[in-house]
């Protein structure tokens, strides 16, 4: 399914950071990695720790790059770094501290461009993985927040679908300045999250059909929560005008091909999406775990979207297959920057 994106990736491999190096899952990953040609891995753990993992999962020291956070050479200049980064929102002392944490020590090598992508969460919390990365890589230039989807699949042939946001906007409210004039409206952010989960159908090579999700259809229900849904897919419109996005649509709508011809004919999306956008964290999260545990799904993600630079997170239940795709998905979306 992804070997399109892999031949790519082999042409210029790029630089991989893996904050849980000790983790076998994921030095096996590595091992996969390097050893195709496809990335350049480091791995972030206890030397020692690292190097027996990597072993045990038939690799050689020359096969990845380690950084032990109790053996920085450069800490004192790394925390320096990250005093700037965070623009006196964390104190020296804090800093020195913060760099001696795996997960934190990896963002810094992705946010001082010693890595090109980040992976991790096989063994830390989406939480603990995300929060470093809006600290330290933020937004990329042009982005107002920062958002999260998953991708799934069946298998090999099967279609690729993404839906989100599961994991970092809880809602989406009108941003503020301090006179209380709006910077960034709630549609606009809404459109936003939209156009960024065609960007990543595109990175992998597939036509995206974005469908804004709602319990209405085309007019079929009335509510504050339906008129935002609405009015994110005229600002996505606006924002991406060549984009093939429809709303607002029930899920039943967006996927059934039968029931889009009985509550949205004439639609360019309805029955056809592959890209799902939830106005909400609750019913997003709530479905991806749905999809995953009752419809067999594969599931890849969360990646996180709107960054300088690509951060993917995975489920602590990952196995190492899905960790290395889930790097492919990554570093493809790095590819494309």
């Amino acid at each position: 399914m992804f070997e399109a994106q892999i031949e790519r990736l082999r042409a210029c491999p790029p630089r991989v950071v893996m904050p849980e190096g000790e983790d076998p899952r994921i030095a096996g990953t590595a091992v996969r990695l390097a050893r195709e040609g496809v990335m350049r891995p480091t791995l972030v753990g206890e030397a020692d720790a690292v190097r027996e993992a990597v072993t045990r999962a038939g690799g050689r020291e020359e096969d990845v790059e380690v950084v032990d956070p109790a053996a920085l050479p450069d800490a004192e200049g790394l925390a320096r770094e990250m005093v700037r980064m965070r623009l006196g929102r964390a104190t020296p002392e804090e800093c020195r501290e913060l760099v001696r944490r795996p997960n934190y020590l990896a963002t810094m090598l992705l946010a001082t461009r010693r890595a090109d992508l980040l992976v991790g969460g096989a063994v830390y919390t989406t939480f603990d993985i995300a929060l470093p990365a809006l600290q330290l890589v933020r937004a990329a230039p042009g982005r107002h927040l920062v958002s999260s989807c998953y991708l799934f699949t069946k298998g090999e042939g099967e279609p690729l679908y993404v839906m989100g946001d599961p994991a970092i906007n809880i809602s989406y409210e009108d941003q503020r300045d301090m006179w209380g004039d709006v910077v960034v409206s709630a549609p606009a952010q809404l459109a936003e999250v939209a156009v960024s989960f065609a960007e990543v159908l595109d990175a992998l090579g597939v036509e995206p059909r974005v469908a804004m999700l709602s319990y209405s259809t085309k007019g079929s229900g009335r509510g504050p929560e339906v008129d935002l849904v609405r009015q994110a897919t005229e600002a996505a419109r606006a924002m991406a005008p060549d984009l093939a996005i429809d709303g607002e649509l029930q899920f039943d709508a967006a996927f059934s091909p039968a029931v889009a011809a009985r509550k949205a004919p004439g639609s360019p999306v309805a029955g056809r999406a592959n890209a799902f956008v939830f106005p909400e964290i609750n019913s997003a999260n709530t479905a991806c775990k749905i999809i995953e545990h009752l419809a067999g799904y594969r599931l890849f993600g969360p990646i996180l979207l709107g960054l300088a630079a690509p951060v993917s997170d995975l489920s602590r239940g990952c196995t190492a297959e899905e960790a290395y795709l889930t790097a492919v998905v990554a570093a493809s979306l790095a590819l494309g920057r």
